[in-house]
Parts: C-alpha cells; sequence; structure tokens
C-alpha cells in the first residue's frame, strides 16, 4: 500500500511553468506505475500522463503533449510533472495516482489507479 501526497500547485500567468510533485510513502514505490489527471470545477477528472514503474515510458493527453513532462525518480519515491507553457484552460486541480498494473498505452481511466493524493490546485490566469 502506498499514500500519496502532491505538492507544488499554485497561482502562474499564462505561458508560464509550475513543476508538480508527488511523494509516495509505503513500501514498493518502484513497482507502481504513475499517473497524473486533473479536474476542473463541474467537469469529470480526467488523464493528463502516465508513467511507467520503471519510468522509462510515458504518455500523454493529446491536450497537453508537448508542454507537460512526466517522470518518475524511485531513489526518492516521488514523481513529478513539470508543466510548461501554462495556459487558462489548464486551470484545475491535480491529482497523482499509483497503481502497480501497465498496459500498452499507459493507464488513462480513472478506473485503473487503486491509490490518489489529495490534489493540488493549479490556477493559470490570462
Amino acid at each position: 500500500q502506498v499514500q500519496l501526497a502532491e505538492s507544488g500547485g499554485g497561482l502562474v500567468q499564462a505561458g508560464g511553468s509550475l513543476r508538480l510533485s508527488c511523494v509516495a510513502s509505503g513500501r514498493g514505490f518502484s513497482s507502481y506505475t504513475m499517473g497524473w489527471f486533473r479536474q476542473a470545477p463541474g467537469k469529470e477528472r480526467e488523464f493528463v500522463a502516465t508513467i511507467n514503474y520503471t519510468g522509462d515510458l510515458a504518455y500523454y493527453a493529446d491536450s497537453v503533449k508537448g508542454r507537460f513532462t512526466i517522470s518518475k525518480d524511485n531513489a526518492k519515491n516521488t514523481a513529478y510533472l513539470q508543466m510548461s507553457s501554462l495556459k487558462p484552460e489548464d486551470t484545475a486541480a491535480y491529482y497523482c495516482a499509483a497503481d502497480q498494473n501497465w498496459t500498452e498505452g499507459g493507464l488513462r481511466s480513472v478506473e485503473w489507479y487503486d491509490y490518489w493524493g489529495q490534489g493540488t490546485q493549479v490556477t493559470v490566469s490570462a
């Protein structure tokens, strides 16, 4: 079992950058697929990015491809989401998630993940 805690959210102007962190406590972080999702008010939680347990294979939502980068440092029990060229439509609560499964194309659905953090708010002003 793993517990997740996100940090790094905040208020940023359009075009700016933020790096979100997700620190995991518990055992076996190196065996977990990690994912980032986001949820804007009144909308469903949506997939942002996923990375496999070794950290060498990642997939992204089309809306963030080329702007966001997911990474995973197994030595630090931490996953990251580097966000650049932020847009107002990126405004949402961002959640990290973990699961011990992997599938071709990555884990892109909320239902795949067993463990979730509490979220961190990202607000992008125009």
